[in-house]
C-alpha cells in the first residue's frame, strides 16, 4: 500500500463547506482508504491506498465527497514520496528555518507553465518571492501573508490552475505523518 497526503481546498472556511475531521476519517474508511489521520481542521489527511494513482484518487475523492457528503471540494493528492520531494526541493531553506509560518507551498492540480509563473512573479507588488518546482509553488512572504496582495485566488487566476496552500510548519507535520 502507498501512503498519500490529500489536501482539501475550501472546507471549513468562513462557516462554509463544514466537514468534521472525524467524519472525514470515517468517510475515507468507508471508501476503503486505510489508516486515515487528519491534521488541523482545514482538510489535511494522510491515508494508505493501493491500486490508484494520485490523480485517480483526486477525481475519486472529489466525486465521492460531493455525492456522499454534499460538499464540493477540490482535492490535491501527493504520494508520500512526492511529499518528501516537495520538502527536499524547497528553494527557501533559510526562510524554512527562520520564519516557517511565512513560507507557503501552494499545491497545484498540475504543473504551471514557466510563462505563467513569470506572470505571477511580474505582478508582485511587495517583497514576496515565488519559485516553482513541478506542481508546487513556493512562496516566501517576508512581510506576512495577511496583508499581502499576492493571494491564492490571484495566483490561481494568473496560472489558470486550481490549488491549495499550506505553510511550512504544516508541510513538515504532514511529512512526519507519512513516516509514522
Amino acid at each position: 500500500m502507498t501512503t498519500y497526503v490529500a489536501l482539501l481546498r475550501g472546507i471549513n472556511v468562513g462557516g462554509k463547506n463544514k466537514v468534521a475531521m472525524a467524519d472525514l476519517r470515517e468517510f475515507l474508511a468507508r471508501l476503503g482508504l486505510a489508516d486515515a489521520k487528519t491534521l488541523l481542521q482545514s482538510g489535511n489527511v494522510v491515508f494508505r491506498s493501493e491500486g490508484k494513482t494520485a490523480g485517480a484518487l483526486e477525481n475519486f475523492l472529489e466525486k465521492e465527497t460531493a455525492a456522499r457528503l454534499g460538499v464540493a471540494a477540490d482535492y490535491v493528492v501527493r504520494s508520500s514520496a512526492e511529499w518528501a520531494n516537495v520538502v527536499s526541493a524547497n528553494p527557501f531553506p533559510d526562510e524554512a528555518e527562520s520564519d516557517p509560518s511565512h513560507l507557503v507551498v501552494m499545491f497545484l492540480k498540475s504543473a504551471p507553465t514557466p510563462a505563467s509563473v513569470k506572470t505571477v512573479q511580474a505582478t508582485i507588488k511587495g517583497r514576496e518571492v515565488v519559485k516553482s518546482h513541478g506542481s508546487e509553488l513556493y512562496i516566501a512572504y517576508p512581510d506576512g501573508i495577511g496583508t499581502s496582495k499576492l493571494t491564492g485566488a490571484s495566483i490561481e487566476r494568473q496560472l489558470g490552475l486550481r490549488g491549495t496552500a499550506r505553510n511550512w510548519n504544516t508541510v513538515l507535520k504532514l511529512l512526519a505523518f507519512t513516516q509514522g
